[in-house]
C-alpha cells in the first residue's frame, strides 16, 4: 500500500466514524427535522466519496472487499447534482453502509505509531 494512500483512507475511516457519531441515538424523525445534521451527513459522505477517488488502483485493486465504485460514486453524486440529493439514501447509506465500511477499514489500515 503507498504512504499517501494511508492518509487517504485514514481520512476516509475519520469521516465515516464522524458520520456515524453525528447519527448515533438520533431517530428518522430526528434527522428529517434537522437540516443541519442532514448537511453535516450529506458532507461527510460527500468527504469519503472524494478521499476513495484519491486511493491508488493498486490499492483497490488489492481491496476488492471495499465498494469503491459505490462510495466514490455517491460523493460524485452529491457534488454534482446537490439539488437532487436523496436525503432517504443518505440516511440508509449512514445507518447501514457506513458502519460496515467503519469495519473494512479498521481491519486494513496499519496500526497507527505509538513512538
Amino acid at each position: 500500500m503507498q504512504r499517501d494512500d494511508n492518509v487517504y483512507l485514514g481520512h476516509m475511516l475519520d469521516m465515516a466514524r464522524k458520520a456515524a457519531g453525528k447519527i448515533e441515538g438520533k431517530s428518522r424523525d430526528d434527522y428529517d427535522s434537522d437540516e443541519d445534521l442532514r448537511i453535516v451527513i450529506a458532507h461527510l459522505v460527500q468527504t469519503i466519496g472524494e478521499a476513495a477517488g484519491r486511493v491508488s488502483q493498486p490499492t483497490r485493486d488489492s481491496h476488492p472487499e471495499l465498494p469503491w465504485k459505490q462510495i466514490t460514486g455517491i460523493g460524485h453524486r452529491i457534488v454534482h447534482d446537490y439539488m437532487g440529493v436523496d436525503y432517504d439514501v443518505l440516511w440508509e447509506v449512514a445507518r447501514q453502509e457506513l458502519p460496515r465500511l467503519i469495519g473494512l477499514l479498521d481491519k486494513i489500515m496499519p496500526p497507527e505509531d505509538t513512538q
